[in-house]
């Protein structure tokens, strides 16, 4: 990556993942043998431009863990600088447990969203008026949902959207469509992505769509995909993330940011800035560097 290409901007990777199988249990793990092992911030120093500052997201550890997730990462950031806060995992649906674990994180500036993995829950999750309200008192406590959806799940997240107006909604990995095939986009995602595009209070991440490409896909096909959601929600609303390490199953990082770039061609300097750094610093509501002592009641890990 040259300092051309990029023409000076800050980056602030939205989307990147750390965990420890010897610390806390991520049951999905049992199915990618290639990724059962610790990612930390030192594993990422090695594909990552160390000038690249970088928000971590919950790593689909148990429930019951997530505070002490939370406790582990601060830990982890008070020695990686780059560390700018975590988008936590919080039970939703589970109101007493949301309202109590919410409590919390309004508290905690280290917390700067929160995530409940959707992506493989039945359909009709989200209508649940429990999830709802927990998605609501995400708003109130000026946190961001980022929801985590695969492409047949979008018209359900619109509905989610306009019922939760007062809540930023953050689409991770553009939906999850699947390029590849004749390098034509996906009709039916393109046309959810437009439809969830027009809820103002939604925004979506350039991120994680290489793992989720057909097998034999290049990494130009998808561009189409890159532009098709810079063109729906423009690039004040689109914020860039990596997906690391699980993107290093298809990808590595530069190869990514590289193609990132490449979308991000036609623009000026300021809508590529917005992209890079200044959309997510906004959404999330970055503050300067401060990392607390865990709260009371937290636990340690």
């Amino acid at each position: 990556m040259s300092g051309s290409r990029h023409r000076g901007t800050a980056i602030l990777d939205a989307h990147v993942h750390v965990w420890d199988p010897m610390r806390f249990t991520y049951p999905w793990l049992d199915q990618v043998p290639a990724l059962c092992r610790a990612f930390r911030p030192e594993h990422l120093g090695e594909q990552c431009p160390p000038a690249i500052e970088v928000i971590l997201v919950e790593a689909g550890r148990l429930p019951v863990q997530a505070l002490d997730e939370v406790a582990w990462m601060r830990r982890l950031a008070r020695a990686s600088p780059r560390i700018r806060g975590i988008v936590a995992h919080a039970d939703l649906e589970d109101a007493p447990t949301a309202a109590w674990q919410l409590s919390r994180y309004a508290q905690d500036p280290f917390v700067v969203g929160v995530r409940r993995n959707l992506q493989d829950e039945p359909a009709g999750f989200t209508f649940d008026a429990d999830f709802r309200t927990g998605v609501r008192l995400l708003g109130a406590a000026a946190l961001p949902f980022d929801a985590c959806v695969r492409s047949h799940q979008l018209a359900e997240l619109d509905e989610l959207a306009a019922a939760c107006p007062q809540t930023y909604i953050v689409l991770d990995h553009l939906g999850k469509p699947s390029p590849g095939g004749a390098g034509t986009r996906d009709s039916a995602w393109r046309d959810a992505i437009r439809r969830l595009a027009r809820r103002p209070n939604v925004v979506c991440k350039l991120s994680g769509l290489t793992t989720e490409a057909l097998p034999g896909t290049k990494a130009q096909q998808l561009l189409p995909y890159l532009r098709e959601a810079l063109d729906a929600f423009g690039p004040e609303r689109c914020l860039y993330g990596s997906d690391w390490p699980v993107m290093t199953l298809a990808a590595d990082y530069r190869t990514w940011l590289e193609l990132v770039l490449d979308a991000l061609a036609e623009y000026s300097t300021a809508p590529v800035d917005a992209v890079l750094h200044d959309n997510a610093t906004r959404i999330y509501r970055l503050a300067p560097r401060t990392l607390p002592d865990d709260l009371p009641g937290r636990g340690t890990a």
